[in-house]
């Protein structure tokens, strides 16, 4: 309030409250995914489990609540930061035989 710094603590238990509603959020929206998915995909979905990735993977313990909700088996990619950079490079390397699922207009 008066310009200066300042040192506060934040417990675990503060931040697990703190995250307690979006982590609810992501896996009502994993559920909603799951319920829509068509059974062929979803079938591989039981079979192969859940992967994680992306920066948010490395939130504490999403794994276990979305494993705990879904009863699926939940695993973090090794390199989850670099997914989405990795991810997009294969993309392009088969752009012609993906372009059927791309959406340019978007």
């Amino acid at each position: 309030m008066n310009g200066v710094p300042k040192e506060t603590e934040v417990t675990q238990a503060q931040i697990a409250e703190a995250l307690a509603e979006p982590v609810q959020a992501i896996c009502e929206a994993v559920m909603t995914a799951l319920e829509t998915t068509p059974p062929d995909l979803a079938a591989d979905i039981v079979d192969r489990g859940v992967m994680l990735t992306g920066g948010g993977a490395l939130l504490g313990d999403l794994d276990l609540a979305l494993r705990e909700q879904t009863g699926l088996a939940v695993s973090i990619s090794d390199e989850c930061l670099n997914c989405v950079a990795l991810g997009t490079g294969k993309a392009l390397e088969y752009e012609k035989q993906l372009r059927h699922a791309i959406d340019y207009d978007s």
